[in-house]
């Protein structure tokens, strides 16, 4: 019981014999956590269970959770290859007590597993505990009969979890195993810790308090646990080797990489054989999951872990695309746990292979490159920046690939001078530009911004300013006047038009002069700091250095700023009623309404959203002042004000603040947030707030759209009209209709049921059947033929069921017609007669005449269909004809 599979089904069933759930590994791409890239560890799919936001059918649960570590923080692609124990893909097994069990049953859990299931030395083993968790200490000296020694108490934060700056934390415990005095390297908490000896495998975190702000903890009313135990590490304990590419799993893909180059691994190039072999995985699972290769974000990280194998496989000796035909080989490994790699073998497959067909060109013409400039170059010394950079510039070849291609070798790069030379060739490339159109006009805002400066936005204070003309463009390209009919773009030195951004719609309006009149449709932001107007000339010419009047459309401002305003309500409001865990994701701020995505795991009930409204409104009716500060980014956050996930903040923040504070005793405003928008005077200003849809838009993620003022005044008015007509229409006071439409509704489905069960028994024959709808002999056999009309076609098959029932022993066949001329067909056979006949043969032989083709069911009961209904005595005759055939 020592290969991969093997443990991971062991772990999971000894878990599942002790009561837990055994749940499938969530997806690498986290639903409910938007700080991370990837999911990098067992809990993740359970966050919103261990704070409180979620509640599941059950309160204990085991995984194999498949995991990626190779962006943002948790990276450890760099390392790959040349470690024992570092992979970019990852299988983490966990037990989880979500406020059931505790400390004592999880150290119970753990020593039986490890000591009985696995069998490994309890000699060998030794545990640490956080250094103020005397409970833990005593409990290991119980269960585990371990002395003082081998209970190491450790003071850091390695053995004290946090899900984040507040949030439930505890102390934690790591098992580990001493695989020896060969290998180098002290117990955890020694000077020389980090040797290989002593190998953590298992770490169990006690979630026992609730952090609310530094040096602030809570205990937790229910006290959980987490757990996550590294398969691969556990594999090569069990296997008794050194390295996790020593293990069975790994073994098997080594091997296939060396079939695929046809050649053995040797100790100069296993490093690549690993690499390729841990790529592998992460490339397959990640494109399984919907991820795939692209300039940015997770598809950015999943084309350098893809590009590093290929590069590798290069190194190797293959001239051809080599990763997809690996595949298969992942496949037969690990498909039968995870089912994904099978479904997705062929897109698998097919991305790796245009992907490294791509990059080959670039490989083979930088490696060459490469090879020449550093023939004499000497460990400890570095490759040119201006080489690294022509290796980037000129053919594609990337500044990480550049340097872990010379890691070996122990050569490095002077990334200073790469970063000059990247400096100049943007400078350059600005200044030389050539192109037309839009690609052109966005190169030309470079140099425009470093010329003319930001532009000074005045649009908080006021809708109404003068500037000067400091750039205009025609067709991509800089010019000195736009005539009377012509659209381009302006920037000037200042401006009250607010640009697009954090989700508000730029300001339009006009631009006026003497002689001139400008249409401003739309006002963008570009390089952080430079409003660009879309203008189009009506009358007159806007020329350069031109001083100008700029008004913004006011009503339509006005709508954006109550919009604004009312999301940050909104937005509050939700937050009290669902959670802290609600966070907005995205938001629309127009004047015709305003919408925002949230987390939250569920659909919003009609009575929470109502609640949601009144504590809006109610905020909003107290037509305080919305006020504004600009802060430090740093003491903003520290006073309280929330920022928005995503968005990006300078220096220097402005926090805005509306509502009077709770009545609980606090301080803060009902509402302060981050924000660079424009807002409401005073919440009175936003007139009234009318949430009008609540839909998803994926996972966990919530979408609201609201209207406020006239809109939503207008928008409750016809509501309240179409209520009215209702009413009128029922014959009931307003307050009625509701319950008097239900009633109506629920008589007519009673009616409906009544006339069906109607016509069924009329079709059959009930209250006096005409002769010759009786049961007919043919050959030997009773025939219930009949054309129906007025039955559903759903209907059809419980109609041959009962003439089945009351021939004892025949063949039923029934058409019903439908209204639309189209016809179904059913034919069904009784029990003693289906060795003889089969429906299917009968009510193929029926469906043609109805202009169908084939049908299908069991030798018992089948079913046809087709458009020509005027065909049903035929069909009918046709399978009597088939009848009298067979006998």
């Amino acid at each position: 019981m020592s290969g991969v599979n093997e443990i991971r089904s062991t772990f999971l069933d000894f878990f599942a014999r002790s009561g837990h759930t055994v749940l499938p590994s969530s997806g690498l791409v986290p639903n409910n956590d938007p700080t991370l890239m990837f999911t990098n560890a067992g809990m993740v799919q359970f966050k919103n269970v261990f704070t409180g936001v979620e509640k599941r059918g059950y309160d204990r649960a085991t995984t194999a959770q498949k995991c990626v570590r190779a962006g943002g923080k948790h990276n450890d692609l760099d390392n790959v290859g040349y470690t024992a124990r570092h992979h970019t893909f990852f299988e983490m097994l966990g037990n989880f007590s979500f406020g059931d069990y505790f400390k004592e049953r999880a150290i119970e859990l753990a020593w039986t597993l490890i000591t009985k299931e696995f069998g490994l030395s309890p000699e060998k083993l030794l545990v640490t505990v956080y250094a103020d968790d005397d409970d833990a200490a005593l409990l290991w000296k119980k269960i585990a009969g371990f002395p003082d020694h081998k209970i190491i108490r450790i003071g850091t934060s390695d053995n004290f979890w946090q899900m984040g700056d507040t949030g439930p934390c505890g102390p934690c415990s790591e098992i580990f195993i001493d695989q020896g005095p060969e290998l180098r390297g002290g117990p955890p908490g020694s000077p020389d810790e980090d040797g290989d000896r002593f190998l953590e495998f298992w770490n169990l975190v006690f979630m026992q308090y609730e952090q609310l702000e530094p040096g602030s903890r809570n205990p937790l009313p229910r006290p959980s646990i987490d757990t996550g135990m590294g398969l691969e590490r556990m594999a090569a304990i069990l296997q008794g080797v050194k390295s996790n590419y020593e293990t069975d799993l790994f073994r098997a893909l080594i091997e296939a990489v060396a079939h695929a180059v046809s050649r053995a691994p040797e100790p100069s190039t296993m490093a690549s054989y690993r690499v390729i072999a841990d790529h592998l995985r992460a490339s397959a699972f990640l494109v399984a999951d919907g991820v795939l290769p692209g300039n940015e974000g997770r598809g950015y990280v999943l084309r350098r872990i893809m590009r590093r194998a290929m590069r590798h496989a290069e190194i190797l000796g293959a001239r051809e695309p080599t990763m997809y035909r690996l595949v298969p080989a992942l496949v037969r490994e690990m498909g039968q746990a995870y089912p994904e790699l099978m479904r997705a073998e062929a897109l698998i497959g097919e991305t790796l292979k245009l992907e490294e067909t791509r990059f080959r060109r670039t490989l083979e013409r930088g490696l060459s490159i490469l090879d020449s400039e550093t023939r004499d170059l000497q460990a400890g010394q570095n490759l040119s920046g201006e080489t690294a950079f022509t290796l980037y510039d000129t053919y594609g070849f990337p500044l990480d690939l550049t340097q872990d291609a010379l890691k070996a070798r122990g050569i490095g790069v002077d990334t200073d001078a790469f970063q000059a030379a990247m400096q100049r060739q943007k400078q350059a490339a600005r200044e030389a530009w050539k192109g037309s159109g839009d690609a052109a006009t966005e190169a030309v805002w470079f140099g425009l911004r470093d010329r003319a400066g930001a532009t000074d936005f005045l649009g908080y204070e006021t809708e109404t300013a003068e500037g000067v003309v400091t750039a205009l463009l025609f067709e991509g390209a800089e010019t000195e006047q736009l005539t009377a009919g012509q659209s381009g773009f302006a920037v000037l030195n200042q401006t009250p038009f607010y640009a697009e951004s954090g989700g508000q719609v730029g300001d339009t309006g006009t631009i006026v002069a003497a002689g001139l009149k400008a249409r401003v449709t739309d006002t963008q932001k570009k390089l952080g700091d430079l409003f660009v107007h879309s203008v189009t000339v009506e009358e007159g010419a806007l020329r350069l250095e031109q001083p100008v009047e700029l008004k913004v459309d006011h009503a339509r401002r006005r709508a954006i700023r109550a919009n604004h305003s009312a999301t940050h309500l909104l937005h509050e409001a939700l937050r009290q009623v669902l959670g802290d865990h609600v966070a907005q994701k995205g938001s629309l701020v127009s004047s015709e309404r305003l919408r925002f995505d949230i987390s939250h795991p569920k659909p919003i009930e009609a009575e929470e959203m109502a609640r949601v409204e009144d504590i809006a409104n109610a905020v909003l009716l107290q037509n305080q002042p919305v006020v504004t500060k600009l802060m430090a980014v740093d003491d903003a956050i520290a006073s309280g004000a929330r920022a928005l996930f995503g968005e990006k903040y300078g220096e220097e923040v402005r926090v805005v603040s509306m509502g009077l504070p709770s009545g609980d005793g606090g301080t803060k405003a009902f509402s302060v947030e981050l924000c660079g928008g424009t807002h409401a005077g005073r919440t009175g200003d936003i007139g009234a707030i009318t949430v009008v849809s609540e839909t998803a838009v994926g996972a966990g993620v919530r979408r609201i759209e609201a209207l406020t003022a006239d809109a939503a005044r207008r928008f409750r008015a016809e509501e309240s009209r179409t209520l009215a007509s209702l009413a009128g229409i029922l014959k009931a006071p307003a307050s009625e209709a509701p319950d008097r439409l239900t009633s109506l509704m629920e008589e007519r489905r009673r009616l409906e049921r009544e006339l069906a069960e109607a016509r069924k028994k009329l079709a059959m024959g009930g209250g006096g059947a005409a002769d010759a709808d009786a049961p007919k002999d043919v050959a030997g056999i009773r025939l219930m033929a009949r054309v129906v009309e007025g039955v559903e076609m759903r209907d059809l098959k419980s109609l041959a069921d009962e003439g089945k029932t009351r021939l004892g022993s025949g063949i039923v066949a029934i058409v019903g017609v439908a209204p639309d001329g189209k016809a179904g067909l059913v034919v069904g056979v009784t029990e003693d007669l289906v060795g003889r006949y089969d429906a299917v043969g009968l009510v193929r032989a029926g469906a043609e005449a109805l202009g169908g083709k084939g049908g299908g069911g069991r030798r018992d009961m089948a079913q046809a269909g087709g458009p020509n209904g005027v065909g049903a005595q035929a069909a009918l005759d046709a399978i009597e004809g088939a009848l009298r055939g067979a006998a």
